[in-house]
């Protein structure tokens, strides 16, 4: 995405991927798009795919006592999301920069980054066993939740967060027509439940497990029975079908300060992860890019720095907006293993705090959509 907006401003870059193009196309993800995303897409000339092949959604659902509740974010906020696989985006996105003519290695090796407070380089050997160099102004690591770039900042120089949760998402996808039009997330005393969609005939969902759970205990019996036990009730009833996917998902929260140092900039799952319930880990990536576009573009067309001064500060605001949002997600909705009479009793307290109050109810819908961009 980065790439994309930089030719489009008239800037070089060149991406350097360690996967192949196949890999990345076939690795299967979810995604949730804030508005803002789309806008991104469509508007910068990347695809409009997703506004005729995705789903636009314009709530969810909140599940508990066995009852539904359900968040109108149109009414609400006058936004909406988009249900659009991570791959699909990918897929768009390359196709347009392929198109564009633009510079994108994949499958690299042996890649390594160095004289950050400088000209920062990259040495890598290309898809033929080439090795090979590259010089610049500006590097960008976006390299993921295992990030080798952030590791180069000295330690003296950077500040990690942590928080780790006590379960994971045990997920599946399944043959299955869609439970529900819109995203079902579902407390229970036997635990978090999340039903989504992937399309008419095959869907994806989730539930609360242990982070240790081994998914060659669970067999589709055992699992449809797990999802009935947190979601069914009061006249709704899961559609169930083969199970074609299953794995255990942990998560964490984690954010790198700052996001840059020296001419390396951080973006996305190498500067914060989010846990996946408040749908943000993608759509704070793209708003990375953004800010940092924006930065980079005044550099190069109107020779000011301050917004490249600014990045980390400006970027890190919406971080720690999303790491509270998808806190309190997480918290409101699973159930710890632990959990006394009084902890779950003030847990649906909380629930029916949110979804008797239209305040409530609009401050998850302006963050589940979107919050408005970076100043």
């Amino acid at each position: 995405m980065l790439s994309h907006l930089l030719a489009k401003a008239g800037i070089d870059s060149t991406v350097i991927e360690v996967r192949s193009h196949q890999e990345i196309s076939e690795t299967v993800r979810a995604g949730i798009l804030e508005h803002g995303t789309v806008n991104l897409l469509v508007d910068s000339g990347v695809s409009d795919r997703v506004l005729r092949k995705g789903d636009r959604h314009d709530g969810i659902e909140l599940r508990f006592n066995g009852e539904s509740h359900r968040i109108d974010f149109k009414d609400l906020v006058g936004e909406s999301v988009w249900l659009y696989p991570q791959t699909d985006v990918f897929t768009d996105l390359a196709a347009r920069r392929k198109a564009d003519g633009g510079d994108v290695r994949y499958s690299v090796t042996d890649t390594s980054v160095h004289d950050l407070e400088g000209r920062p380089k990259v040495w890598f050997t290309d898809a033929d066993g080439v090795e090979s160099e590259i010089q610049s102004d500006f590097l960008v690591g976006a390299d993921g939740s295992r990030s080798h770039c952030r590791f180069q900042i000295p330690e003296a120089h950077r500040k990690w967060y942590f928080h780790e949760y006590p379960f994971a998402w045990f997920g599946i996808l399944a043959e299955a027509p869609r439970s529900s039009d819109e995203l079902i997330y579902a407390n229970s005393a036997n635990g978090f439940a999340l039903i989504s969609q992937r399309t008419e005939t095959v869907q994806r969902m989730y539930f609360q497990c242990d982070p240790r759970e081994n998914v060659a205990e669970w067999d589709d019996d055992r699992i449809w029975a797990e999802f009935r036990s947190r979601v069914n009730g009061n006249g709704f009833e899961l559609k169930e079908g083969p199970v074609i996917e299953k794995m255990v998902l942990p998560f964490r929260s984690f954010v790198h300060t700052p996001m840059r140092h020296g001419n390396l900039f951080l973006a996305g799952d190498a500067a914060h992860t989010v846990p996946p319930t408040g749908a943000k880990g993608l759509n704070l990536a793209i708003h990375d890019v953004k800010v940092l576009f924006e930065g980079l573009d005044s550099h190069y067309n109107a020779g000011s720095g301050r917004l490249l001064e600014t990045y980390s500060d400006r970027a890190l605001e919406r971080v720690w907006k999303a790491q509270q949002f998808s806190y309190w997600m997480t918290t409101m909705l699973h159930t710890p293993a632990d959990a006394d009479d009084f902890s779950r009793a003030r847990q649906l307290g909380e629930l029916n705090s949110v979804v008797s109050s239209r305040h409530g109810m609009a401050y998850l819908a302006e963050a589940y959509t979107g919050w408005p961009g970076a100043r």
